[in-house]
């Protein structure tokens, strides 16, 4: 890693405050490799400038957030934590300049998806732990909060939000569970025997297999093929088992029924009955 700013070190600060609940020298000292005098240091100059934000906790050897925290480096998102929990890298927010918002690109802005800070600290907490945990949990079809006893074991970003994957003690499956349907406090129980290394889904690989619509002309089909560089006219993406429907649902792709034109369609999958049983509609 190349040498720190003091803003990305206040940055790892609140990001762990905030979103897990507790930060420490340790947790500096190793995403920065920097020594354990600089890691204290830094929490003390923290402190100096937002004295309201952190408490220290004998009891769990670590900082606190306060119930007056404020951030000041981070911007609160679900999705920054995500970020750095998914690819261990922060958001490089400090580095915007005026050339770079000068470029012309644009990022879409996406609606962001509510996440308590409770919950994320609870789910992380179980999934570190290796522990059962105990949530209410929503869904469209059951609207009312339900009770659900959990094992957590990753984080999946599926294009327009995240889900977590988990042991359900209810179904007695791994299941995908949307981030922002979490309701309530979180209850940490035991430890669990249900982690992700049984589960069947998330350890077996599959490689989905997409061509142009052969409705298309040949002129049309060639755009596709360059567009995604295929090779003799196919696709072939691996994923996890229990990714399969996400991944065709961002690529666009029906495996119910053809759209009326092609050029909606754009590309089909050839080797459906390979993986139609990880389709949610089977």
């Amino acid at each position: 890693m190349e040498k720190s700013t003091a803003h990305q070190r206040f940055q790892l600060i609140e990001l762990l405050a905030y979103w897990e609940g507790r930060v420490n020298a340790k947790d500096l000292e190793n995403y920065f490799n920097q020594s354990r005098q600089q890691s204290s240091a830094d929490i003390n100059s923290y402190k100096q400038l937002m004295p309201n934000n952190l408490h220290y906790d004998a009891s769990h050897k670590a900082y606190l957030p306060t119930p007056e925290f404020i951030p000041h480096t981070i911007s609160a998102s679900p999705d920054e934590y995500l970020y750095w929990f998914h690819s261990g890298q922060l958001s490089a927010r400090e580095n915007k300049t005026p050339f770079a918002r000068s470029l012309l690109s644009e990022n879409l802005q996406l609606p962001a998806r509510k996440i308590s800070p409770d919950i994320m600290r609870g789910l992380v907490a179980a999934m570190r732990q290796q522990k059962r945990i105990e949530v209410d949990y929503v869904s469209l079809s059951n609207p009312n909060r339900e009770g659900r006893i959990i094992a957590p074991h990753s984080f999946v970003n599926t294009g327009l939000r995240w889900h977590l994957r988990a042991w359900c003690e209810k179904s007695q499956q791994y299941r995908d569970f949307v981030l922002s349907r979490f309701r309530g406090v979180p209850e940490l129980r035991d430890k669990t025997q249900h982690t992700a290394k049984q589960d069947h889904g998330w350890n077996t690989q599959v490689t989905i297999i997409l061509q142009p619509d052969p409705r298309l002309s040949l002129a049309k089909r060639e755009v596709l093929e360059n567009d995604y560089q295929m090779q003799a006219g196919q696709l072939h993406i691996t994923t996890k088992g229990c990714l399969v429907q996400y991944l065709l649902r961002e690529m666009q792709v029906s495996t119910k029924m053809l759209d009326g034109t092609p050029e909606a369609q754009q590309l089909v999958c050839v080797n459906q009955a390979d993986i139609k049983p990880w389709l949610f509609e089977g």
